[in-house]
């Protein structure tokens, strides 16, 4: 690397580093203006909503914005190194224009795989805590529970079934497991007035309950009318609360586990869980696709200078959003691939990026 490689790569994270700072800045004095009177409402701290709150929140809306945020920067400093006559000033020295572009590339390449990182591992768990205080102090409705009629496989043999869960002592009503062999037979039944989770064992106990085991024709009873049974089931009382906004509390890994076991469980809601780990994936490949439009709109003069290049930009980055949302819907809603909804806006931008190269001023 040369000191040219150095200078662009500076221009474009300092940009970078510049844009973020400015934009958050905004995006926080926004968000407390909307949520203030709740914080006061609850009689928070100014500690707590800071390191409670934006401590975590501060990386999601970064995590949401980063793309677009490499888009305008890009625009921003090629730009003016466009206005200053400097591209100009680096292809008449014989320089190739992709020789002038590598350094954007590398810079791209660094925050996309640190973007690559956050959306993968460090995001998801700050958004879990900001979900959770954003449950009890801003919006109670963020978060779920699956009380009533109640039922789905804890195993691929093991199904269950409740009237009601009762979620502030842990308590199931009306219980009933059935248990399966690998071809579908019925084994068992084990049914229950109650089924109470205890936290220090880290089982249930069953209370009024029934059991009933089959072999071929012969039946096998158990009544414990009055009597209780502590059992070992592979369920805790978190499978029953879901966040609006659970997939985005789950890193990649553990997303992709959770998908497995819903499919196990016989629940196929899981197309918006595969539509988040693909869109996870596709973010760090839009950082550098947007790096290379971003460069090959903002390098070339023209009348109008910055503002018509930010003017493009801004246009381009709505299009693209657009096209984004417009795939995740139609990949959710539909028989469309996930995959191919997601990276759609890639596909499309990607083609457009190849066109810009070749028209590229040279």
């Amino acid at each position: 690397m040369k000191k040219l490689d150095f200078y662009i790569i500076k221009k474009y994270l300092i940009t970078f580093l510049f844009a973020i700072i400015m934009i958050t800045a905004i995006a926080i004095v926004m968000n407390l203006s909307e949520n203030i009177d709740k914080f006061i409402r609850h009689k928070l701290s100014i500690s707590t909503v800071a390191f409670d709150y934006y401590l975590y929140w501060i990386p999601w809306i970064n995590g949401e914005l980063w793309p677009l945020f490499a888009f305008l920067s890009v625009i921003f400093f090629t730009s003016r190194l466009a206005q200053d006559s400097e591209i100009i000033a680096m292809l008449s020295t014989g320089m190739s224009y992709k020789r002038i572009l590598r350094p954007m590339f590398i810079a791209g390449g660094l925050i996309a795989g640190l973007h690559w990182i956050g959306e993968n591992h460090v995001i998801p768990k700050s958004t879990f805590y900001k979900t959770e205080f954003e449950s009890e102090y801003v919006k109670r409705s963020l978060k779920t529970v699956l009380s009533n009629d109640v039922q789905f496989f804890i195993s691929p043999q093991q199904k269950i079934y409740c009237d009601h869960f009762r979620s502030r002592d842990s308590t199931l009503s009306t219980f009933r497991l059935e248990t399966f062999d690998s071809s579908g037979l019925l084994l068992s039944i084990l049914k229950a007035h109650k089924l109470k989770y205890n936290v220090a064992k880290d089982n249930w106990t069953a209370s009024d309950y029934e059991m009933r085991s089959f072999d071929g024709i012969d039946e096998y009873i158990t009544v414990g009318h009055g009597e209780k049974l502590d059992t070992t089931l592979a369920i805790v009382p978190s499978d029953f609360v879901r966040h609006s906004k659970q997939m985005e509390i789950m890193t990649t890994p553990a997303l992709r586990e959770f998908v497995v076991a819903e499919k196990a469980k016989g629940l196929s809601n899981t197309k918006h869980y595969s539509i988040e780990a693909y869109k996870r994936t596709a973010a760090p490949f839009t950082i550098i696709i947007l790096t290379l439009i971003g460069a090959c709109i903002g390098t070339r003069k023209i009348r109008g200078g910055l503002g018509m290049h930010l003017a493009l930009g801004v246009s381009l980055g709505a299009v693209f959003t657009f096209i984004s949302k417009f795939g995740e819907a139609f990949a959710s809603t539909m028989s469309f691939a996930p995959l191919l909804g997601v990276w759609m806006p890639n596909i499309v931008f990607g083609l457009l990026s190849l066109y810009l190269l070749k028209k590229a001023q040279k």
